[in-house]
């Protein structure tokens, strides 16, 4: 790759960031893992080619065209969540994912709506999420332990807001993020 490719790919990935929370390919392979798919499936739930999935993993496209696809995107990103704090089963996971796959999509600004406007689970679950991911995004669970075993002797609650999020499973970020909202 060259100079050239290397800048636009770097860019594309900085405007995934800022349009997606995080690198695309993060994000899918973050999927991949905590679904158990492969890259060929996922695109198929999504209603992606695998070239093009290749492609926005990549870096060598930065933008998901499709809102439809967004939402497919959030929908797993969701039940990744229910899959990791045991709210789901693997096999309920994938009748789901059939769901979201047949999915059309609509009105982000609605979806966004009904979601919020539900119990709030959902909502929590997509904020604590993004919470891990950025964490996740910038350093692993080992280094993220260590920071926080470095800081706890001065900055205790510091130190737990990182083992929780930074290490810990969605359902004890979950519970910990609720306890300290009120």
């Amino acid at each position: 790759m060259d100079a050239a490719q290397q800048e636009a790919t770097a860019r594309a990935r900085e405007l995934q960031r800022s349009w997606y929370g995080e690198p695309l390919g993060a994000l899918f392979r973050r999927l991949i893992d905590d679904l158990g798919l492969n890259q060929a499936r996922l695109a198929s739930v999504l209603g992606l080619s695998a070239p093009m999935l290749s492609q926005l993993m990549s870096g060598q496209r930065a933008k998901i065209g499709n809102p439809a696809v967004v939402q497919r995107v959030q929908a797993l990103q969701d039940l990744a969540g229910q899959v990791a704090d045991g709210s789901v089963s693997a096999a309920e996971a994938t009748d789901r994912m059939e769901e979201i796959k047949k999915t059309a999509g609509g009105s982000v600004l609605n979806n966004t709506a009904q979601q919020t406007s539900s119990t709030g689970a959902t909502t929590v679950r997509r904020v604590v999420r993004e919470i891990q991911s950025l964490l996740r995004s910038v350093s692993d669970a080992g280094d993220i332990i260590d920071a926080a075993n470095t800081l706890a002797p001065a900055h205790p609650e510091l130190a737990e807001f990182l083992r929780v999020y930074g290490a810990g499973r969605t359902a004890d970020a979950v519970a910990h993020y609720e306890a300290h909202q009120s």
